[in-house]
């Protein structure tokens, strides 16, 4: 069987890593790597690298991403993304017998709805989820109808791909498999603590919190607000913890984040690391070593219960997905999120029940492609 992945971020490809491991191992399935997105830009640390260290072939890129990030740009990035998929559909649509897409990125839209004119199957991994306070949303529903198979985190997420689907629905082709990411956990060996220092000159043994923020997508009007929070916030942490921070991904003025984590970063190295680019070994690494996470990132939301990790969520940008009990949901305000790492810093240590995993993602994922076949 013919597959390809398309990936267009450090993100979806550390979420696809275990699939596209035992696609590759596997007798049946021939199996092609489609990169585009930011993982082809030097600003994002043309991360398509990663993919071939890890020992992958990387069979077709396709550039589109713009430098700029206004709502303008993004959505003649968008534009560009469908002009360059539709090339390339009108010449390799015929080669795959399925295409996976992941999640709800702007560019993963683009290249799902070039190839509806082409008859392209389309595998979604990670549709029927909600995040009210980004556009993707929006996005990942669009993807959703333009997918034949549909591997979903949880029932509840099946469910809504059902009532999303209508008419359309057909319950064999809507598989509940867990989050794709946990899998991960299965074969991958952390690094120790020095080892990670060696890697990355940050010392884990120090009190510290992995931050990752990302634009809020619908109301980003917001941003400059949610901003001045960010960096009040920061400058009062940097005296109690190490800071690692993980740069936001292409958004509409993500930019904006990105400037203000490079300005702190320059005026106290010592205390705030910058990360553009872990790497999945080492992002899980930070997680493990660190005290808690605070962010709007899907990481916290989805993998931070499997490492017993507290995570404060800023924000709408993942409202409405569902979370364990490990994540307390915050507004943009400094006192309440003082006040919230307060609380946590007062907890015990817990373990936690982590309600995306289900266990052998992958298996569940190989099965349903064979039973097609």
């Amino acid at each position: 069987m013919r597959v390809a992945i398309l990936t267009s971020s450090r993100a979806d490809y550390g979420i696809y890593k275990p699939l596209i491991i035992a696609l590759n191992e596997h007798p049946s399935f021939h199996l092609s790597i489609i990169a585009f997105g930011s993982h082809l830009s030097a600003y994002h640390g043309y991360t398509v690298d990663e993919i071939r260290k890890d020992g992958f072939k990387v069979d077709y890129e396709i550039r589109s991403v713009l430098l700029t990030d206004d709502e303008e740009s993004v959505a003649t990035s968008i534009g560009l993304t469908m002009i360059k998929f539709a090339g390339f559909w009108s010449d390799h649509a015929s080669q795959f017998d399925w295409v996976f897409c992941l999640g709800d990125r702007y560019e993963m839209f683009a290249a799902v709805m070039a190839g509806l004119s082409f008859g392209v199957r389309f595998a979604h991994i990670h549709g029927g989820e909600t995040t009210l306070g980004a556009i993707d949303n929006t996005f990942r529903h669009c993807i959703t109808l333009a997918s034949q198979l549909h591997f979903v985190s949880a029932d509840v997420f099946a469910d809504r791909v059902k009532a999303i689907l209508g008419e359309q629905s057909n319950n064999k082709d809507v598989v509940v498999t867990g989050a794709l990411s946990l899998d991960n956990l299965r074969h991958l060996k952390l690094l120790t603590t020095k080892e990670f220092l060696d890697k990355w000159s940050i010392d884990l043994s120090m009190p510290s919190i992995l931050i990752t923020i990302h634009p809020e997508t619908v109301n980003a009007s917001e941003n400059a607000t949610y901003l001045e929070v960010v960096k009040s916030v920061i400058n009062v942490l940097k005296d109690y913890y190490q800071l690692i921070i993980t740069m936001p991904n292409t958004d509409t003025h993500g930019s904006q984040y990105r400037n203000l984590f490079k300005a702190l970063g320059e005026n106290d190295p010592g205390k705030i690391k910058l990360i553009e680019n872990f790497g999945t070994q080492s992002y899980f690494t930070c997680i493990n070593g660190v005290k808690l996470m605070i962010g709007n990132t899907s990481s916290g939301i989805i993998e931070a219960a499997s490492f017993n990790k507290y995570v404060i969520n800023l924000g709408d940008r993942q409202k409405g997905r569902l979370h364990g009990d490990n994540v307390f949901d915050v507004a943009y305000d400094k006192g309440e999120i003082l006040n919230a790492l307060a609380h946590i810093e007062s907890l015990k240590r817990e373990s936690f029940k982590n309600i995306y995993f289900k266990g052998g993602a992958v298996d569940k994922i190989i099965d349903k492609l064979i039973s097609i076949a």
